[in-house]
């Protein structure tokens, strides 16, 4: 078989064997295409269980970080509050206090301002009376004195009639 089969001829073999090559070498890559693939997918597969633990192991420490400063704080805050409301407590007290010691000037401060507005509307009253009592004065003046002349007429008529009415 010199026709060129390539079954017989070294260099046909090794045509049909490069073609048997690149065949064998194509269906070893398909072939192998399922176990790159299992490797891929196992290879991702730890790749994100590592990632997973070390992003779990990283919010563990951010959440205890997190409890570790929120019992820092309510006991700093409960400290401070009770700081304060002691701070808070010794302020009412000496408020109170000054309170107490202001109450009886203030009492007579006020006692002193009402005397004061009662002085005034007095003063008002007495002030509207008097112009009352200076009202009557005047009208018993008027009525005197229109008392004084009609007595005065009355007398002065009484004396022009006694000489008349005397017999000498």
């Amino acid at each position: 078989d010199s026709g060129g089969t390539g079954t017989n001829n070294p260099e046909g073999q090794k045509q049909v064997h490069g073609l048997l090559d690149v065949g064998d070498i194509r269906s070893r890559l398909l072939d192998h295409k399922p176990v790159i693939n299992a490797e891929i997918r196992y290879f991702v597969k730890e790749f994100e269980e590592k990632r997973g633990h070390r992003e779990s192991r990283l919010l563990e420490s951010v959440n205890k970080m997190v409890v570790e400063t929120n019992e820092q704080m309510q006991l700093t805050d409960f400290e401070t509050m009770i700081k304060q409301l002691s701070e808070v407590k010794k302020r009412c007290k000496s408020s109170h206090l000054r309170f107490r010691l202001c109450e009886p000037s203030f009492v007579l401060l006020t006692e002193s301002t009402k005397l004061q507005e009662n002085m005034d509307h007095l003063k008002d009253e007495r002030a509207e009376f008097l112009k009352e009592q200076q009202k009557l004065k005047e009208e018993v003046d008027e009525e005197h004195k229109k008392a004084v002349e009609q007595l005065h007429t009355k007398y002065f008529k009484m004396q022009e009639e006694l000489p008349k009415s005397l017999p000498f």
